[in-house]
């Protein structure tokens, strides 16, 4: 008997990029000098000028964003030690200055792709057999920069979705200013870093178990100040020290704005070009409760990094660090629970294959092992997961993408046993979707990519992007789909 061959249906809508949405971003010159100039020039005005001036400004911008003014005062409490003699100043001309250091930014004003989707935590209020979600998109704006942002809407019990219209403006949220570092982990990912001398050690030493980066701060200069002798090895430990500790950080946004209006924006010398396609996943934990996990890949233009994301209610985010020979490459996607007391992810770290691994800690991750080669024409180049498997009753479904002739992206699948996802149960023989006439104009043409899909009921609901450039949504029968796995 021949198996059969399905393909997902599109379903809609389509989301493209709204360069209207903006982000009040730092801005800054290329020096100092020049920094101190423009304050110059701004102090010899006038008052009734610089009245004039503060009025035109927030007039033009106060209802493209909320607290302008707050923002631009903020601002200039960033910016004054390097300022000079910025002393006694009124506040409106505080405030003015603030302005010269501010710019309006377009996250999505180039592409809005990547898309992963997740169960809403707030599910009241819906008609019976709807489902609230939570769409992650990979925002991309001037200089290739890219950020998380979000977008909510309903999957009705007919399977159709409705997005939410987003607010037409976005925020950044605050850095939590004394979050508390786990002190035996924090070693643990300097050794593994390879940041491990006598004056780390003698740093851990004097810190408490859990400790906040003023103390961190408090204990590395007594200790420098205490060495008699600076050298390379020293200096490295110093850097080592303070890059980890401020790649692992908190952000908080306010709990009044809306889920669309939220954005993770790169804010770490890891992260500088960009926070690119997470992948989040509703992870259950050992007492039944749930976190929202993500893995997304930190570029700083040279490198590319794997690193974790994690987030109770959409408000309150984690970044850490991965640790481990086998953080590297793209793609890591953690499956929504732990299998036999291990926490399981699967990666491409050869750029080829996707590989299994387990590990008793999350943050830590060893010895990735083959799980699944190209085998397709359409995956000969290469394969990759499209995020985090889905547990169903016939097992664990995955979907994954191959890149075939002229660089052509399609989307996959296969089923990995449920007590034991090393062993293969079935896969697609022919791609599930692959871009149509329709989607293969974009940013990178011939793509179509996932990082991570919904089931709702028996239908499998795929929000991918279109050559990364928009993004649209696709749905399957999941009984179709298992049936035509090989």
């Amino acid at each position: 008997m021949k198996t059969p061959v399905v393909h997902a249906e599109r379903i809609g809508p389509t989301l493209t990029p709204d360069r209207s949405r903006v982000l009040m971003r730092p801005f800054y010159p290329s020096s100092d000098d020049i920094a101190r100039r423009i304050v110059t020039r701004v102090l010899a005005l006038s008052d009734e000028d610089v009245a004039r001036l503060l009025s035109q400004v927030l007039g033009e911008f106060a209802d493209r964003h909320e607290h302008v003014e707050q923002i631009f005062r903020n601002r200039f409490a960033q910016v004054r030690h390097s300022l000079g003699d910025a002393q006694g100043l009124s506040t409106e001309r505080q405030t003015l200055i603030g302005s010269y250091f501010t710019h309006e930014y377009s996250p999505e004003s180039a592409a809005l792709f990547n898309p992963s989707i997740v169960p809403h935590p707030d599910q009241t209020g819906l008609s019976p057999g709807a489902l609230r979600f939570i769409l992650s998109l990979r925002a991309t704006g001037e200089g290739h920069i890219s950020s998380i942002t979000f977008r909510t809407g309903t999957v009705s019990a007919q399977h159709r979705i409705t997005l939410t219209p987003p607010v037409p403006f976005v925020t950044e949220p605050e850095r939590v200013p004394n979050a508390a570092y786990e002190k035996a982990l924090f070693a643990r990912k300097l050794q593994e870093a390879g940041v491990q001398n006598d004056f780390c050690q003698r740093v851990l030493g004097q810190l408490p178990d859990a400790f906040i980066m003023d103390d961190l701060h408090c204990v590395m200069s007594a200790e420098r100040r205490q060495t008699d002798v600076a050298d390379a090895t020293t200096d490295r430990a110093v850097r080592g020290i303070l890059l980890l500790a401020e790649s692992n950080y908190e952000v908080n946004f306010a709990p009044s704005t809306r889920v669309s209006q939220r954005v993770l924006f790169p804010s770490t010398a890891s992260q500088r070009n960009g926070i690119e396609d997470a992948r989040f996943v509703r992870f259950q934990n050992d007492d039944g409760s749930f976190t929202y996990y993500a893995t997304y890949t930190a570029y700083d233009g040279k490198i590319t990094l794997p690193q974790l994301l994690e987030t109770p209610d959409f408000v309150h985010f984690k970044f850490s660090t991965l640790n481990g020979p086998a953080v590297q490459n793209k793609g890591m996607a953690l499956f929504p629970r732990k299998i036999n007391g291990h926490y399981a992810m699967l990666s491409r770290q050869d750029d080829e294959n996707i590989l299994l691994m387990f590990s008793d800690n999350i943050h830590f991750w060893q010895t990735p092992k083959l799980l699944l080669p190209p085998l397709q024409p359409w995956e000969f180049f290469k394969i990759g997961n499209c995020g985090s498997p889905i547990e169903t009753e016939a097992g664990w479904l995955v979907l994954s993408h191959g890149v075939g002739p002229m660089r052509k992206y399609c989307l996959g699948a296969f089923l990995l046993d449920l007590a034991d996802p090393t062993r293969i149960l079935g896969r697609l023989h022919e791609p599930l979707l692959a871009a149509n006439e329709a989607e293969r104009e974009g940013y990178v043409p011939n793509v179509v990519y996932t990082c991570g899909a919904l089931l709702h009921g028996r239908e499998l609901i795929i929000p991918y992007a279109v050559s990364d450039y928009a993004t649209s949504f696709a749905s399957v029968p999941l009984d179709e789909l298992l049936a035509a796995m090989e």
